[in-house]
């Protein structure tokens, strides 16, 4: 039995033991209240330092939180005994910008030169929300963020471009405030929002029907809330064309042995 120096490093260890296991394939939000959740990205070494400079171009959207070494699956600085082949719920498979399949594991699809990219999630600071008070929509609900395209482009590097997709929470206007005020001081989980009001004016149509992930109530009094989202890389993969790339399939994310308090700023 493994020895843990605190109770929430013993549950990220059994929570991706369980995922590896198969066992849970579901969605992350919520899961380990403390711990930093980190969208995915494996690709080539050839196209890696070009999505390295995207990430580095668009930071609010991709924050970078951990990089592998070239045809290594392990991830060290962000945990005990990560397999980035076998950790996450459910992993999406890119040909040539085209999404062919999604997976419980790539182990057969891992390649000698393989770079692993993990970006903060918002996720993570939806525990600093709720320890105020603001608990989101979709952790009420038991369900996936909605995650919306939009038309706010990325700054271009390389072969990526593309604009940036979004994650929806409800708020009222007073708490939508608070919201902001919390969530800057998370620059790796996205830091402050994009957009509040409107959703017409960031290019989306319909809140009932998001591009990923799942529709939440909005009640009366509550104004729709925008932040950055890791899943802007799946878009501008589709632009780039990769041979191959991997991701997370959005809203089911790595879970780090990070706090999400160590990468806040006070």
């Amino acid at each position: 039995m493994k020895q843990f120096t605190s109770p929430l490093l013993q549950q990220t260890y059994e929570l991706r033991q369980s995922i590896r296991r198969k066992e849970h394939t579901g969605v992350t939000s919520g899961l380990v209240e403390g711990a930093m959740q980190g969208n995915v990205v494996i690709l080539p070494a050839d196209w890696a330092n070009e999505f390295l400079l995207f990430c580095q171009k668009n930071p609010v959207s991709c924050p970078l939180i951990g990089v592998s070494e070239i045809g290594s699956f392990a991830m060290p600085e962000l945990g005990n005994d990560i397999d980035m082949r076998h950790d996450i719920p459910e992993y999406y498979v890119y040909r040539n910008g085209e999404k062919v399949e999604s997976r419980s594991d790539i182990e057969d699809l891992w390649q000698d030169d393989m770079v692993a990219f993990v970006l903060g999630c918002s996720f993570s600071f939806e525990n600093a929300l709720s320890k105020a008070g603001l608990t989101p929509r979709n952790i009420e609900e038991d369900v996936n963020v909605s995650m919306f395209d939009t038309n706010i482009a990325t700054t271009p590097a390389g072969r990526f471009f593309g604009n940036t997709v979004v994650t929806m929470r409800p708020y009222t206007p007073k708490e939508a405030i608070r919201a902001i005020q919390i969530t800057t001081r998370f620059p790796k989980a996205h830091g402050a929002p994009l957009h509040f009001g409107s959703p017409e004016a960031i290019g989306i149509s319909d809140l009932s029907e998001p591009n990923y992930g799942d529709a939440v109530t909005i009640k009366e009094g509550e104004v729709p809330v925008f932040w950055a989202c890791g899943v802007t890389p799946q878009a501008v993969i589709r632009n780039a064309k990769p041979p191959i790339c991997i991701t997370h399939a959005p809203g089911k994310m790595l879970i780090t042995d990070i706090l999400d308090t160590d990468l806040a700023v006070f």
